[in-house]
This record gives C-alpha cells, structure tokens and sequence, in this order.
C-alpha cells in the first residue's frame, strides 16, 4: 500500500475530503505516517520539519536497481570478512551535514517528470545533489557474515528529505563493497512516534464506535516552531491579516491566543505577517 492509497483509505473512513499525509513511505518502508485532518492540512508542511527516526537492516555484498530488497542485482562483491570496527566508524562518517543524489526510483522531480519515471522507462538523468543531517547513524546488531554478505541491523535519526537507502548504499561503497537496505521501518516522524501509531482497521473500529479521541489538536502540527503569545489587540491585527511589531528574530512563528494557534507568522521589513490565519 502507498501513501497515497492509506490517504484514499481514511478519506472513506472518515468521511472527510481534506486529508494529507505528511512524509510519502517508500513501497517497501513499514511505520509511521503522519495524517492530517481538515484544517490541520494546511500545517502539514510544518509538521515534516521536524526530524524522522528508521530502524532498519542493511545487507553488504551486493547492489540493486532501486536500493533496497525489491529490485534487481545490480553488482556482487563477496564479503569474506568484515570487522565491526570498521562499520562503526564508516558509520559515525556519515554523522552531521552530508550531501546526497536521489536514487533513480524516487519520487524527486527532474524537468517535470518523477525519477522513477525515468528508471521505468530504462533512462537515466542527472540527478540535483540535496544536503541532509545524519543526527546519528548506528549499528544496533551483531554483523552476521553469511554467503558472502554481511548482514546487520541499524538505526538512523536524520532531518527531512534524507534517503536512507542511499545512505545504505553510500556506507558500502565507503567500505569497499556493494550493498542495498534491505529492510526499513519508520519509528517517528513529524514528532510522532509509532507507539502511538493506529492501523487503518483500528481507526475504522474507532469511528464506527463513534470514538474520535485518536485525533490531536492541530496544536499538535505546529510544535517544532518557536511559539509567539498575542496579545487581544495582536490577535485582531492578525485576523485580518496584518503586520505586527515583534521583538523577535525567528524565521517562523507559531502565534497563539489563549493557547490555541491562530496564525503561522513569518518577517516583512521590521515586522511580522500572517503567512497563513488559521481561526
């Protein structure tokens, strides 16, 4: 199931046309998935902001099409051995600013057209480079050397619009060999986390009950921006969509009266404007 199809899914559950999802899941990617409800959709944006956190397995010996278990082998170089150390510390070289190219089978656009598109279709096209954060990338099992292929599992807590697959493929090649991820599982995103996480049956068993306590407040969707209390007077200005004088430097305000957000504040000139009135 895609994101798209867990989007259409909700959509019919709950009855409701205005719904996102926050953070697209690869086909082969279990876990989170951020939802947005009605209103909360026109914060979604915000919510990606916030860091994402993967477990997952990365396989060592050999490289496929798509980066991950589902596509073809690509290259083979055998593992005869491989030390711990060594990955530990290939693994803390990916840690802070790095620079990386999209896999071909992603869904970034390249002149109007998605790069899977191009891979379906048996091209290939230069790919824009994207800086990402590597928070901490570490291994989380014992290396198991079988076959040729050294097998481990990992956990990696990195910014938005990171590709862990490539990250997987990258710390192979750092390492002198070909690799791929081989399995992947989102455990928070958005500041959400998959102990809270409901299955599409459970939210349907829900709502037949008539049980809507799951859904957060859109509060909830704004909690990684720095928060700016109005005053009645502030409020007002903003209602209607003008500027107001903040002693602040932020490049994004959460604006909030009587602790409900009203408005998404950002600067203009000496001041800040509404970038969107959420009352």
């Amino acid at each position: 199931m895609t994101s798209h199809d867990a989007v259409f899914k909700l959509r019919k559950i709950l009855h409701e046309k205005k719904i996102g999802h926050g953070g697209t899941l690869d086909p082969d990617v279990t876990g989170v998935l951020p939802i947005a409800v009605g209103k909360s959709t026109r914060v979604i944006e915000f919510m990606t902001e916030a860091g994402k956190v993967y477990e997952g397995q990365i396989t060592i010996g050999f490289s496929t099409t798509t980066e991950d278990a589902s596509g073809e082998v690509v290259e083979s170089t055998p593992v005869l051995d491989l030390t711990e150390e060594a990955v530990d510390q290939a693994m803390a070289d990916f840690q802070g600013e790095i620079t990386q190219i999209p896999p071909m089978y992603s869904a970034v656009k390249v002149n109007g057209r998605k790069l899977y598109e191009y891979a379906r279709a048996g091209e290939t096209v230069e790919r824009p480079e994207r800086r990402v954060t590597i928070t901490s990338f570490e291994r989380t099992s014992p290396i198991v050397l079988e076959n040729g292929r050294a097998v481990f599992d990992f956990r990696v807590v990195c910014s938005k619009g990171t590709y862990v697959r490539t990250l997987s493929v990258d710390l192979g090649a750092k390492l002198g060999y070909a690799s791929h991820m081989s399995a992947l599982k989102r455990t928070a995103s958005a500041g959400l986390e998959l102990s809270q996480a409901l299955t599409l049956e459970e939210i349907a068993e829900k709502v037949s009950q008539e049980d809507f306590s799951f859904l957060l407040p859109i509060e909830y969707g704004v909690s990684d921006l720095p928060r700016y209390d109005l005053t009645e007077e502030e409020k007002v200005e903003i209602s209607f969509g003008r500027r107001i004088s903040l002693d602040r430097k932020e490049p994004l305000l959460a604006a909030f009266y009587q602790d409900k957000v009203v408005a998404i504040l950002e600067p203009r000139d000496d001041q800040y404007k509404p970038r969107k009135v959420l009352v």
